[in-house]
């Protein structure tokens, strides 16, 4: 928790935790890795004059102050990307390659595709870096034998593309795909389109949340979604907490109990519905127990900052329960809701492509976590961007021969 008296060259936002538009402009600023102080009006009520004193005396939040001594009011994600000097508009009409998502994924293509002496424009919704960029840390990534932090990891990749003079906007969105022979049509949402001899989507996945009271502000430090990733973390542990009673939760609790020396498996239904053989598993360990019609309320922090508890909600009582870390395990969305049924997916929702990575759709490759059978995994995530990278270079070699 910041303290009221910040520095002149920081962004400071003030707002409080039961406020949606201030967790959102949060996890805006720090999803592309933007320093700034929060201050919680409620716990910092002497603060409160300093909101009123830039908003004709009304409360109105979250306000945000910059280090020029302007500020912005209830402003939205297009506000703050303009406002912080991200790139969003981009310099030319027709590319060779257009990827949709700049997680690790899209920006190895970019990289060897760019390589090749291709026009690459990438399209990032959000940040450079994608989850990758906002993960505490990597231990199991290959050539960094102590470990790498998400964000020195994701800023060595964007780098690295562009050097290769890969074009990056950050903060827009891809609205739409529209075959238009001979190119595909990727519109944004920034109101522009723009013109690829083969696309690439890779927006990939996103975890889903409790949206229980302190969760956003604990995730990576205590709140996780990746056991195999974060678990050697909490080797000797008291005790960490899967959040999921699906086969996800109940596999990556029992992955967790090698390095923690109990694991408890917390169930919003009445019973755990992973299939019997890992259900009957987790009731048999001599490790694990499951507490089932219960429901996550509060994340709580210590003075640190880091995940201390979960408050519960287990049959109309409030229970507290200590842990050292919580892994959420409540399924998995697909990011393709800007496709519209345009490209085939799974019964999930993932997008299905032939050995090729090739969808549906001439010219439209898919690859990544929002891919159907990917491993959802770094670096294999890494690895289908150079394998995809491969096949669409033989496309463009295709379509040239045509001509």
């Amino acid at each position: 928790m910041a303290n009221p008296d910040t520095s002149a060259n920081q962004i400071v936002v003030y707002g409080a935790s039961w406020c949606p538009d201030c967790r959102r402009a949060k996890q805006f600023l720090s999803s592309h890795r933007i320093g700034f102080h929060w201050i919680d009006l409620e716990e910092h009520p002497e603060a409160v004059s300093e909101v009123e004193s830039r908003n004709d005396g009304k409360r109105i939040i979250p306000t945000i102050l910059f280090p020029d001594g302007s500020f912005l009011t209830e402003p939205s994600n297009d506000e703050l990307a303009d406002k912080i000097g991200l790139v969003r508009t981009a310099t030319s009409s027709h590319y060779d390659v257009v990827i949709v998502g700049g997680g690790p994924t899209g920006l190895t293509t970019s990289i060897y595709a760019a390589r090749e002496n291709a026009q690459v424009l990438v399209v990032e919704k959000s940040a450079p870096g994608g989850q990758a960029g906002v993960t505490e840390r990597f231990d199991n990534y290959p050539g960094f034998p102590d470990g790498v932090s998400g964000a020195e990891l994701a800023d060595r990749i964007i780098r690295q593309a562009q050097r290769y003079g890969v074009e990056i906007l950050q903060a827009v969105g891809v609205t739409g795909l529209v075959r238009e022979e001979p190119f595909v049509r990727v519109d944004l949402s920034t109101g522009s389109s723009v013109h690829a001899r083969a696309v690439l989507v890779a927006s990939g996945s996103t975890y889903r949340r409790t949206d229980a009271e302190g969760e956003a502000d604990l995730i990576g430090a205590g709140i996780h979604f990746c056991a195999t990733c974060d678990g050697p973390f909490y080797k000797g542990s008291k005790n960490v907490t899967i959040v999921g009673g699906g086969n996800s939760g109940l596999e990556e609790g029992l992955f967790l109990t090698q390095f923690a020396d109990h694991v408890t498996v917390l169930q919003a239904q009445p019973e755990l519905t992973g299939s019997k053989l890992l259900r009957d598993k987790v009731l048999n360990h001599p490790k694990m127990s499951v507490l089932c019609n219960a429901l996550v309320k509060k994340f709580k922090a210590n003075a640190s900052g880091k995940l201390e508890s979960i408050i519960v909600d287990h049959e109309g009582k409030q229970v507290e329960h200590e842990t050292a870390g919580a892994f959420i395990f409540i399924g998995l969305d697909p990011n393709t809701g800007f496709l519209e049924g345009t490209l085939k997916v799974d019964e999930r929702g993932f997008i299905a492509t032939d050995h090729m990575f090739q969808t549906n759709i001439e010219g439209v490759f898919a690859a990544g976590d929002v891919r159907s059978g990917s491993t959802k995994q770094i670096a294999s995530a890494v690895g289908e961007g150079a394998a995809v990278a491969i096949q669409i270079r033989y496309y463009l070699e295709s379509l040239a021969a045509r001509v």
